[in-house]
């Protein structure tokens, strides 16, 4: 088996926990074993196979993807992002610029849509997973669903990622239009190119691209104070 095999599929959750924070982190496992002290096979194992580990093991792991053993563990699932920071920064904020922030997004993920509705007093803000292709956001949603309802309209579009244990983080925003795609070509093509699998239950048989206008970003990050 390959060292570098994707493991998001199959093994445990604390395996594909750390799979998942060493790819955030652009590492190959024989850079975690290196940090962590450990054999790069024994890293691919853990990754795998282990659903658990002993304290010593996982302190190392942790150490070697700069993250906590709570987050390993997912016991930080039921947190909102930053409630266990754990350094105590001078916080400095700084803009991205857009070519950046596509960046940041580009793997995709989970991101929030916000949008009017003629239903809603204020704003609906909704989670949905998404990819990006040819500069487009893309996501799928139910026909007959909140979102399609309110289509084509000029949306935002948010997407943030947290580091409790390193106490950085950054946001993007994008603004821009919003359509359903009808055309069966187009929807066909996405299907290949775009194999999203939306977390929430029910049929989410509608493609909507987001096409961005307005692109920004910061990055927030700082040192610990001793």
């Amino acid at each position: 088996m390959s060292q570098e095999a994707d493991t998001d599929g199959s093994g445990s959750d604390l395996g594909r926990r750390a799979a998942t924070r060493r790819r955030e982190l652009g590492l190959t496992r024989e850079e975690v074993a290196r940090l962590a002290g450990m054999d790069p096979g024994y890293v691919a194992y853990l990754e795998e196979h282990a659903s658990r580990m002993t304290r010593p093991t996982l302190d190392h792991l942790a150490g070697a993807l700069d993250t906590t053993q709570d987050h390993l563990l997912g016991a930080d699932t039921d947190l909102p992002p930053g409630t266990a920071t754990t350094a105590a920064p001078v916080a400095t904020t700084t803009s991205l610029p857009p070519s950046r922030c596509m960046r940041l997004i580009g793997p995709g993920g989970v991101g929030r849509i916000g949008l009017r509705s003629d239903s809603e007093p204020a704003p609906v803000i909704l989670p949905v997973n998404f990819l990006v292709r040819d500069g487009a956001i893309v996501f799928r949603t139910a026909v007959h669903g909140l979102i399609a309802g309110n289509l084509p309209d000029e949306v935002a579009f948010e997407v943030d990622r947290v580091d409790a244990a390193t106490s950085e983080g950054w946001s993007v925003l994008v603004v821009g239009r919003a359509e359903p795609v009808t055309e069966e070509a187009e929807t066909a093509r996405l299907r290949q190119s775009a194999p999203l699998r939306p977390w929430a239950g029910g049929e989410h048989d509608l493609y909507v691209r987001v096409t961005p206008r307005d692109v920004s970003g910061r990055r927030v990050g700082g040192r610990a104070l001793h």
